[in-house]
This record gives C-alpha cells, structure tokens and sequence, in this order.
C-alpha cells in the first residue's frame, strides 16, 4: 500500500493526517513539520484515536523534508502556525524535495498556493502533470453543502463543477449541476442560484477542515487511480493556473476535462482566463 507524506503539521496539515488514517486506504501517512514535538503529538494522538474509530494505519512523524521524498504522494499543507507553505520558503522546500530525489506528484491543499505551483512550472520546471491543486474541490464542496440548505436535501446527492480562478474569477457550470440525477437549474430557482454565485467570496478560503478532506481524496486518488472527476487547479501551459474538471490516475495527471458550460458561462470562464495573467512574483 502507498504512503503519503505531508508537509506542515498545522491545522490542515493534522486534519488531513487525520482523515487519511481513518479512511484506510493507504500504508503509512507521514507528518512532516520542523516543530518535531508538535509533529509527533499530533501524530500520536491520531494513533491513539485508532481503536476508538477502527483503523489502524501507521502514522508518524518526522521533522525534515527528506522523509517525504521517497513517498507516493507529497501534500503541501501548513506550519504549526497555520500559515500555508508559499513564496520563497514553498519554493525551497519543493526544491529541496525535488533534489532529494522525490518523483511522485505532489498535491498543493491549500488555498494560496497558485503562485506557488506556477512557479514550480516556470522557475523549477517540473512536469504540470505531478502538481495538483485540490482547493477547488473543496469550494465546490462548500457551494454543494449550500446548495442542500436552500433545496432542504442532501448536500452528498448534488453534483456541480468549479472552474476559473477562484474566488474573484470562479464560473460554476449551475446548467450541468444536478441534484439526485435530476438538473438543479429545475428545481432551483434562478434567484437562489444567483444568490449562490453572490457568496462565493465569502466561501474562499475554505475552512482547514474542507481543504483537509478535498485534499485526502486527491491524494488517495493520485495513488491508485480514480474514475471520478475532480475540481483543481492544473496548469493551462506556461504557468497559467486555474481550477480545471480533471480525471486523476495513479502518478499524476490523467487528462485535463472540458467543461459543459452555457454561452454565458463560457463568456465568463474566457474572461476570467484572459483576465488572470500567469501568475509572477
């Protein structure tokens, strides 16, 4: 079975540890963060939680970035702090990685991390296949949770996708939603949706929590491969990051989606696109 290395033991960082232990599905998830002795609390105290909720995958805890290099999967989440790896200090930490001989993909679960990953395609140059922003997954999560409110059902029965360049520049394709296999457009009213769309400000960034678990099932995903399709960030060519549909397989990128848009909805996606240069320092 596979093993999942994180880097940041912050709150995203402990709560994706958590929720990949309990889900089973991989050998060893490895929480790496120089605070060794947070690192290692937060490590044990998720083992000790093991026979309370039935499972019993390895957790440990290291304090340098070597320990992540021979994994299948490298998250980038937070410090101990809470802030995300970015700019200088996540440039460095993936370029030590990298040269420490790390060749799987690495999934960015945070929120600010768009400047990061392109820069990992232009200044480091790594293969756009092995970077993978799960963020976006986890606005659709919250709109979906949203959309249950306003519908009085179940937010696990609503299906919709999040393109673009969240939050100022998100397109939701709402005409392909669906809720319980029926379109959400029919049972929805147009002002409840415009009201929706009026609150995705509001839902960026996610809560650590919900970027916690986008990020497990991507990483999961990129270990073993998947059928579903994801909401993340992918690089559209020379360092141009946006939130794309994608299908995930075992290593890396499988095939960047495209999106069922309305006329509308593709005016807007192209905008936002043309309106977000790739991202520079």
């Amino acid at each position: 079975m596979p093993i999942i290395a994180i880097i940041g033991a912050g709150p995203v960082g402990g709560a994706l540890a958590h929720k990949l232990a309990a889900r089973s599905r991989v050998a060893e998830v490895r929480l790496v963060d120089p605070e060794g002795p947070v690192a290692r609390g937060k490590a044990l105290d998720i083992l000790q939680a093991g026979p309370v909720e039935g499972f019993g995958t390895l957790v440990s805890a290291e304090e340098t970035n070597l320990a992540a290099a021979g994994a299948d999967v490298i998250v980038l989440a937070d410090s101990v702090a809470g802030v995300e790896h970015a700019g200088e200090t996540g440039l460095a930490t993936v370029r030590h990685l990298v040269a420490a001989g790390a060749a799987g993909p690495i999934v960015f679960a945070g929120a600010a991390q768009r400047q990061l990953m392109s820069r990992c395609v232009t200044e480091l140059h790594l293969p756009p296949a092995r970077l993978v922003g799960s963020a976006p997954m986890a606005l659709a999560s919250a709109l979906r949770a949203l959309s249950a409110v306003v519908l009085d059902g179940s937010a696990v029965e609503i299906s919709l996708t999040v393109v673009g360049v969240p939050p100022s520049h998100t397109v939701v394709a709402w005409q392909e939603a669906t809720v319980s296999g029926q379109p959400l457009p029919g049972v929805m009213a147009a002002h409840e949706i415009a009201m929706l769309s009026g609150r995705i400000n509001g839902l960026w960034p996610p809560g650590p929590y919900t970027l916690a678990s986008a990020a497990a099932r991507v990483a999961e995903a990129l270990c073993s491969g998947s059928r579903r399709q994801y909401s993340c960030f992918v690089d559209l060519g020379r360092g141009r990051i946006a939130a794309m549909p994608v299908e995930l397989k075992r290593g890396g990128l499988g095939r960047i989606l495209e999106p069922v848009l309305t006329s509308q909805e593709r005016t807007a996606f192209e905008t936002a696109l043309a309106a977000d240069e790739p991202v520079r320092r």
